[in-house]
């Protein structure tokens, strides 16, 4: 029997275990390893089979490889180790596979277009080769060297963005190495980052219209190639959309938004119950930080006090992965909120007719005509929400259409 897993110095928050079992039926563990550990481990441990390797490992372990493949002779870089029946190892480079598909699947053709590629590392490494087998024209653009971040105005002209650096990544959301609006040519954009699903480079080019891409696809398509290549057998293309809309799913929150008393704390209980996650309510939140409810805040400080408190939780819960989160009804007015929102959710407003939302103990709802308060946030509503779902029957189905609309059923 095989027995896989993954070697880095740092795996907490690795995915790989979940993609691996969905590809198939083998133990997949994580060792975490100094540098120093990392040549005896290759050598001496008989308790796998074949490994991934990650950062930052993926030139530490070339010296120890008995053969590699012509993708790591060209890239010097290595994340998939076999061990063959005799012992010897088996180096392979299944990045550049996972970045070719990802860009095939896109749509974009890359031949002939000045390409720039944010970063230096193993990562960067696999890119660049995936780009030239597609015929593009690479920049590559460090820290330091001649093509920098000081500079890039030399490379305005650039139609193709490809970020391979950390910036922007859990926990650094709303980081990001570049502006897109400094590259007026730009037809497409991909951030190997994929937690968020959308960082501050992704968001920038939603907002503009123009074609961009995480790194979840690389990510599972790489670890297709690397299951073939442990277990001997062929996977269908077609598995990697079916297990990168399944991880998809699994990390992102579920957000409900809606006018306020049209059932969305009800509804989002429910769905907690459905899917076994966590539900957070933002009103409850302000509660339990401030020791205060909203109506509160907002009759004694104003509403503009309130949405700042709110605004702050809200940016640390749209960091997080995998949560059902019930969202106050103005959470739309603030523009900040669409960012903090949108980086890694599924966003479902809840609907109910007006003459069936309550306004006891809703300041803002009743401080003016409810139907002038609606209209004013229809348009918002629209925007931030991915789906939308009717609650004018019962909450629990309700609950049921968020899950299935999610993609978590």
């Amino acid at each position: 029997m095989i027995s896989c897993g993954l070697i880095g110095a740092k795996l907490g928050h690795s995915y790989s275990p979940q993609i691996h079992r969905l590809f198939g039926d083998y133990p997949y563990v994580l060792y975490e390893l100094r540098e120093e550990e990392v040549g005896p481990f290759l050598k001496n441990n008989g308790e796998w089979t074949a490994l991934n390797v990650t950062i930052p490992y993926k030139k530490t372990v070339l010296p120890f490889m008995d053969e590699v493949s012509e993708t790591v002779a060209r890239t010097g870089s290595v994340n998939t180790v076999v061990k063959r029946p005799d012992g010897t190892l088996f180096g392979d480079n299944t990045d550049v596979y996972g970045f070719l598909d990802t860009v095939r699947r896109s749509g974009i053709d890359v031949a002939g277009r000045k390409t720039l590629v944010l970063g230096s590392g193993g990562a960067s490494v696999a890119v660049r080769e995936a780009l030239r087998v597609l015929g593009a024209e690479t920049v590559v653009i460090s820290r330091s060297g001649a093509d920098n971040y000081t500079n890039l105005y030399r490379h305005a002209d650039a139609e193709i963005i490809v970020n391979t650096t950390p910036l922007g990544m859990f926990p650094n959301n709303g980081e990001a190495a570049v502006s897109i609006r400094d590259f007026p040519l730009v037809k497409g954009v991909f951030d190997l980052i994929y937690n968020p699903a959308k960082t501050e480079l992704l968001l920038e080019c939603e907002a503009a219209g123009i074609p961009s891409f995480n790194g979840l696809h690389m990510l599972v398509a790489q670890a297709k190639r690397s299951s073939e290549l442990f277990t001997g057998r062929t996977i269908p293309d077609a598995e990697i959309d079916r297990v990168r809309d399944a991880v998809a799913a699994g990390m992102r929150n579920i957000v409900l938004i809606g006018m306020p008393g049209c059932g969305k704390s009800t509804v989002a209980a429910k769905v907690g119950k459905l899917t076994g996650r966590t539900v957070v309510d933002t009103d409850a939140e302000i509660v339990k930080r401030t020791g205060r409810t909203p109506a509160d805040i907002i009759r004694n400080d104003g509403e503009e006090a309130f949405r700042r408190v709110e605004s702050d939780i809200l940016r640390e819960l749209g960091k997080q992965s995998g949560l059902v989160i019930s969202a106050g009804g103005g959470v739309v007015t603030r523009e900040e909120n669409y960012k903090y929102i949108r980086q890694n959710s599924f966003t479902v407003r809840i609907k109910r007719p007006l003459e069936l939302l309550p306004v006891k103990g809703r300041p803002l709802s009743q401080g003016r005509p409810l139907g002038e308060l609606a209209a004013e946030r229809e348009p918002l509503y629209r925007r931030f929400a991915d789906a939308e779902v009717e609650n004018v029957t019962t909450p629990g189905e309700a609950a049921e259409n968020v899950v299935r609309i999610a993609g978590l059923c």
